[in-house]
């Protein structure tokens, strides 16, 4: 089931963005369209009224709008086979869905990501996308964010993905083993991880759509 409510990071993210900017957009056009049709009725078909200008400067934010609505259609969203793939693999470990990251060049949609320590290890589920140049553009970004000394690894196979959650699940559980602070349902939350890590998280977020 699809989580209507979900924040950025959360699976459904991209779906739940791109019905509130198709609505947003629709309600913002809708608006200055009818703004300007009140001024012709208003004025008896004549077009140079205040209320024309009015209409006319609402376009702006409706259009600015429609460029984040677009941007979201563009945005794959995170496969349901690929969610419930990595959910298996990823217990207890601090985990991203539906990352959209953006460059001059290309744009490059992660469907899941984990933090452990300083690793970012991420799924690219653009077959197309080059993973290399992924890790370099996020390695960039968080430097510039002030996060430095981090390693980036992104994959395109999901079975090596898989087998790299595993391996870092294991030791991520080993730690928190003593202190009782892995969830019931796997994955552990923001607030329990390291001030480090919640560093990483955050600036990953503010770089992505």
């Amino acid at each position: 089931m699809k989580n209507s409510k979900a924040v950025k990071g959360q699976y459904g993210y991209i779906r739940r963005q791109r019905l509130k900017a198709t609505v947003r957009t629709v309600i913002m056009f809708a608006l200055s369209l009818s703004i300007f049709g009140l001024g012709l009725w208003s004025t008896g078909g004549d077009k140079k009224n205040l209320l024309t200008v009015v209409a006319v400067l609402g376009c702006l934010p409706a259009c600015k709008s429609a460029v984040n609505m677009i941007m979201f259609f563009r945005a794959p969203e995170c496969p349901e086979k690929v969610r419930e793939e990595v959910k298996k693999h990823s217990y207890g470990l601090n985990a991203l869905y539906d990352m959209y990251f953006t460059s001059y060049e290309k744009s490059y949609p992660v469907s899941h990501l984990v933090v452990k320590d300083r690793l970012i290890c991420g799924y690219l589920s653009d077959t197309k996308g080059e993973s290399g140049k992924c890790e370099k553009h996020l390695e960039e970004m968080l430097r510039q964010g002030g996060v430095k000394n981090v390693t980036v690894k992104i994959y395109k196979d999901l079975a090596a993905y898989c087998e790299g959650l595993d391996r870092l699940s294991e030791q991520a559980n080993t730690e928190r083993k003593s202190y009782g602070k892995v969830k019931e349902d796997g994955e552990a939350s923001e607030q329990e991880a390291s001030t480090q890590t919640r560093e990483i998280l955050q600036s990953l977020l503010s770089v992505s759509l």
